[in-house]
C-alpha cells in the first residue's frame, strides 16, 4: 500500500509544528540547543515552528493524509558568490540570518545562533538543490517506510528535473537512510561544541532509466 502525501498550508501549521516537537525533543541536536529540559519544554516548539514557517513561506511541507509524518523542504539556487541562497530567518541577503533567527526563536540562547551560523557554513551553494530542512516520522509508523516515501515522492523530481538534493543526518541511523536513498556525505562533519555531529549529505540526480 502507498502513503498517502498532500502539500501542507498555513491550516496544518498548529499540527506539523506539534509532531516536530514532539518528533525531535529528545533528539540530540534539540538537547544541545536546549540542554535544560524544562526550557526545552516551552522553547523548543518556537524553534520547530521558525523552521516550518519558513519552509511555508519560502519553500513547502509534504504531510501524510494521517498527519503521521511531515517533511519540510526548500528549493536552493546557486548564487554567484558559492554561498547557498537559503536561510533560516527566510531572508539573509538583507541581514544577518542567524542573528534573527536567533531574535526569533529565544533571544537569550546562543546555541540558537550558533547552529544556525554552523549550518549556513556547512550548506554548498554552487549548484541549486532542494533542501530537505526536517522529516519527522511519528513513533506510531516509524519503521514502516513512510519517511522514504516522503523523501522519494521529491527526489523522483529531482530525477526527473535534473536537481541535485541535499541535507544534514543528525544521527547514525537516518545516515544509514539517506544513504540508501541516494545521498553520500560529503566528507566533513557539523560539530556542535562539545555536542553532537551531523553529517551533511548530497545526493546528484540520477539518470532517467529506459525500458
Amino acid at each position: 500500500m502507498g502513503v498517502a502525501i498532500r502539500r501542507a498550508g498555513a491550516e496544518d501549521r498548529d499540527a506539523v509544528a506539534k509532531l516536530l516537537d514532539e518528533v525531535f525533543h529528545h533528539d540530540p541536536v534539540s538537547s544541545w540547543v536546549f540542554p535544560d529540559p524544562e526550557h526545552r519544554r516551552t522553547s523548543h516548539i518556537r524553534l520547530m515552528g521558525a523552521f516550518l514557517d519558513n519552509a511555508l513561506a519560502e519553500g513547502y511541507v509534504d504531510v501524510t493524509e494521517d498527519g503521521s509524518a511531515c517533511a519540510l523542504w526548500l528549493s536552493v539556487p546557486a548564487h554567484e558568490d558559492g554561498e547557498a541562497g537559503h536561510g533560516e530567518s527566510g531572508d539573509e541577503a538583507d541581514g544577518d540570518g542567524p542573528a534573527e533567527f536567533r531574535e526569533l526563536v529565544d533571544p537569550a540562547n546562543e546555541r540558537v545562533e550558533q547552529i544556525a551560523r554552523l549550518m549556513e557554513a556547512a550548506h554548498p551553494g554552487d549548484r541549486p538543490h532542494e533542501y530537505l530542512m526536517l522529516i519527522a516520522v511519528s513513533e506510531e509508523v516509524r519503521s514502516q517506510g513512510v519517511g522514504a516515501a516522503l523523501i522519494e515522492s521529491v527526489l523522483e523530481r529531482c530525477d526527473r528535473e535534473g536537481l541535485a538534493a541535499y541535507l544534514e543526518a543528525s544521527s547514525m541511523r537516518s545516515r544509514g537512510l539517506y544513504e540508501r536513498l541516494g545521498f553520500v556525505f560529503m566528507g566533513r562533519t557539523v560539530d556542535l561544541p562539545d555536542g553532537p555531529h551531523m553529517w551533511p549529505m548530497w545526493r546528484d540526480p540520477r539518470p532517467a532509466t529506459h525500458s
